[in-house]
């Protein structure tokens, strides 16, 4: 994501000179995760918990990018609020760039910190709870900043770490109960991030990786020093280090307690997953989130400009082995990443990234091809960058567009079913619910519109609101579950003064 300055020469400076305090400000996290890891049941083995994975996975899970392939933003088909009831708010001041992903009780967010740093927590649902965060990543366990949303498949919550101006990047598994890590893979390279959102599908994990093209990774084959392991073998050397670390720390409590500093995840061994294939590195700039349909995986890959790298495409891999099956041209950028419909893919397109600065010059398209050879069924050009993943339910793709407007258009001709003119230009991704869209632009204004004609039911500004209060822009998708409508809001433009939160709306 071009539009976030990172020096890393301040940032490898800042870490040098602060890494001891930044340990002990996180052991209030730590110590939490410390506490759940005795109380846990000894070993919930990973590979467990990939091995009940199908493609079709569970209504508890969230295995792809906006929760399923046609990118509805929901996954257990509950309708979503009818009116804009704030439940609960959970205030900061970091960025939250990617969307929210929920799962069982839990809200998960990325963010951006201070000095861009990362911070991954894990948020309570319930209305009122003691605790907001339940457990939390950051510093020193993460090393790069995080604007990833993440993939969850019974326990296990996977994202990827870095962004554009960062080479090199890590694909993390961590326990969705405590946070616990379970397994680290290192991509290295140039212009290597994983910016988009992972995809789980039969026990594998896919995702893009910047000019690391495509990786399709297979978390229950682990490397642990030279050997491969399996997930009970692996999860028994981490407990095993953690009671030394443990142990140690006591040690220095009692002889120097002053400096006695608590141990850190990142000084457990990590296990490394197999990776089984790798598609178009070097070839593609893959920022994008997949979309994974029977044996074909969906590819979307940029052509940077500035860099002369990359390819704009929309291109369908094997699941298999990651050969390419077929490769479509596209005039634009199609940021957002691949949306399927039955037999048809679709995909927004944009000349603009998310910069705010460079929307006026926006131009973009709507291209929709065929599933089986990537031959091109129609295509509809608009004076609008389209950033945001396109949604689709009952025959109707919905999408927003940097020109302030959300549109629906037939899915089998693109024909326009319907037009709105919003208030401010949207890079958010629409979620839809029951016979609702739900869309969130960047002056940070919610509003829930009828699928069928577009017409506005309710409207909810997260600037103004009393319980909000949070002026900040959306630029990841809103997302609903259980019958609640989750939003995130950043301010990357405030030059951090001003607030952002998430936003949980509901009826109860």
């Amino acid at each position: 994501m071009r539009h976030f300055t990172q020096n890393k020469a301040d940032i490898s400076n800042f870490k040098l000179k602060a890494s001891r305090l930044l340990r002990s400000l996180c052991n209030s996290q730590f110590a939490i995760c410390n506490l759940q890891y005795f109380r846990c049941v000894k070993v919930i083995v990973l590979a467990a918990c990939f091995a009940t994975t199908s493609s079709l996975a569970s209504a508890a899970d969230w295995p792809t990018n906006r929760g399923n392939v046609a990118r509805t933003g929901c996954v257990d088909g509950q309708p979503g609020p009818t009116s804009g009831k704030v439940l609960w708010v959970h205030k900061s001041s970091d960025h939250y760039i990617a969307a929210p992903v929920a799962a069982g009780d839990s809200v998960f967010v990325s963010a951006l910190a201070a000095f861009n740093t990362s911070i991954f927590q894990a948020l309570s649902t319930e209305t009122a709870p003691k605790q907001r965060v339940r457990w939390a990543k950051s510093v020193p366990y993460l090393k790069l900043p995080t604007v990833c949303a993440p993939a969850v498949v019974g326990n296990v919550v996977v994202f990827g770490d870095g962004m554009h101006q960062t080479d090199g990047a890590t694909l993390h598994g961590v326990r969705l109960d405590s946070g616990l890590p379970l397994w680290q893979l290192p991509v290295p390279g140039q212009l290597v991030h994983l910016e988009g959102s992972p995809s789980i599908v039969n026990g594998k994990v896919l995702i893009g990786g910047g000019n690391a093209g495509v990786l399709c990774v297979d978390p229950a084959r682990l490397e642990l020093d030279g050997k491969e392991v399996d997930a009970a073998s692996a999860q028994a050397a981490l407990d095993k280090k953690w009671k030394e670390l443990l142990a140690k720390y006591e040690q220095e409590k009692k002889s120097d307690p002053d400096f006695a500093i608590a141990p850190s995840e990142d000084s457990l061994p990590k296990p490394k997953p197999k990776l089984v294939w790798q598609a178009g590195a070097g070839q593609w700039h893959v920022d994008a989130a997949v979309a994974a349909v029977g044996d074909r995986v969906l590819v979307a890959t940029a052509f940077l400009d500035a860099e002369k790298t990359g390819e704009r495409a929309i291109c369908s891999v094997k699941l298999s082995d990651g050969s390419t099956q077929w490769k479509t041209p596209l005039t634009f950028n199609p940021w957002a990443g691949p949306t399927v419909a039955g037999d048809v893919v679709l995909v927004g397109c944009s000349s603009v990234r998310l910069e705010p600065k460079e929307i006026a010059s926006g131009q973009g398209e709507v291209v929709a091809v065929s599933l089986t050879d990537g031959s091109v069924k129609w295509r509809r050009a608009f004076a609008a960058g389209i950033v945001s993943a396109i949604a689709v339910k009952d025959q109707l793709a919905v999408f927003t567009a940097t020109d302030g407007k959300v549109r629906a258009v037939d899915v089998a001709s693109g024909a326009e079913k319907w037009t709105v003119d919003g208030g401010a230009p949207f890079f958010a991704s629409a979620a839809i619910a029951g016979e609702m869209v739900y869309v969130a632009d960047l002056k940070g204004v919610v509003r829930a519109i009828n699928l069928t004609d577009g017409a506005l039911r309710w409207k909810l500004s997260l600037g103004t609101d009393a319980a909000v209060k949070s002026p900040g822009m959306v630029y990841g998708g809103p997302i609903v579950v259980g019958g609640r409508l989750y939003v995130a809001t950043c301010a990357l433009e405030s030059g951090g003064k001003a607030n952002t939160a998430v936003v949980c709306i509901g009826e109860k």
